[in-house]
């Protein structure tokens, strides 16, 4: 029998830390070596990079939406997802390395969410741009230049992340408002026995960018819910909730020095202009502390 964990607790006030504006704010990942998070204006073309120490920020302009990233093991820089395809990019030098294009024949598609596993595999879903057809699915990409398609049929992917033991995934159908499991095998990346996990409610929005704590608790943003919710990785129960001042939540990352920071990204994407008179941080980088840590990200092997 599975023991329900217990509920994290919330130190503090939520804090904007950078009110960016960000169109569709997306792509939350913490680096370790350089105390900073990296994030990403979807729709807009452009990385972010913030210093909580410092309060520094950099940025980095694509001719093409930028929507996912992890850092390198064996290389400087970033693998990261653009519309089309993986690339490298190291942002000392600005030099971009196309690697992979695996849906030529869906022009109407771009990269959504992504992130490493365990085992330095890269993983990243795709999505109808107008997020209507479902014509997306889910990725594996592997360091040596293998990709592999392993569910489709997504009007709008999200996720993924696993389990503390790295044996189930999770991934988001996020139009359908539903968080699904899958077995996975940690030595193949095979995936297998996909399961609905959690169906999000009238007025709970709709399920995007996720993470997993270091207890293994999964932290869920809320599109048009204006939160981020804490749940326990068997039975999905709402173990913790972060409200936010914005409506579109999109992702999210544990950093800082301990792991102890919930980064949280937001979106100004379809908000009306009344809307976003009542809610002016639309679109900003935030954040809030939490009392048990989150887990270091994992790099890309490559």
């Amino acid at each position: 029998m599975n023991t329900p964990l217990s509920s994290p607790n919330i130190l503090g006030a939520v804090r904007c830390l950078w009110p960016a504006g960000a169109t569709l704010g997306e792509g939350t990942m913490w680096s370790p070596g350089e105390q900073s998070l990296y994030w990403v204006d979807i729709l807009e073309r452009t990385l972010y990079r913030y210093h909580p120490a410092t309060g520094a920020r950099a940025s980095w302009k694509f001719e093409e939406e930028i929507s996912a990233l992890a850092e390198r093991a064996n290389a400087p820089g970033l693998i990261v997802t653009l519309r089309r395809g993986f690339a490298f990019f190291d942002p000392s030098t600005e030099r971009l390395t196309r690697l992979h294009e695996p849906e030529p024949d869906r022009v109407g598609n771009r990269f959504n969410d992504g992130k490493c596993d365990a085992q330095g595999r890269f993983w990243a879903g795709t999505m109808d741009f107008g997020a209507t057809h479902p014509t997306g699915a889910m990725y594996r990409y592997e360091a040596d230049g293998s990709c592999t398609r392993l569910d489709d049929g997504y009007a709008v992917s999200n996720g993924p992340t696993w389990s503390a033991d790295g044996r189930t995934m999770y991934f988001n159908d996020t139009v359908h408002q539903q968080v699904n499991a899958f077995d996975l095998d940690p030595a193949t990346g095979a995936v297998s026995n996909k399961r609905p996990w959690l169906k999000f409610g009238p007025g709970e929005g709709y399920p995007d960018g996720m993470t997993t704590d270091a207890a293994g608790r999964l932290w869920i943003c809320h599109w048009g819910g204006s939160r981020v919710t804490c749940h326990d990785p068997v039975t999905a129960q709402e173990l913790a909730r972060v409200d936010l001042p914005t409506a579109h939540i999109t992702n999210v990352a544990f950093g800082g020095p301990d792991f102890r920071t919930l980064f949280i990204t937001s979106a100004r994407y379809e908000l009306t202009e009344a809307q976003l008179a009542e809610q002016p941080l639309a679109g900003s980088l935030f954040a809030v502390e939490i009392d048990s840590p989150g887990q270091a990200p994992h790099r890309f092997a490559g």
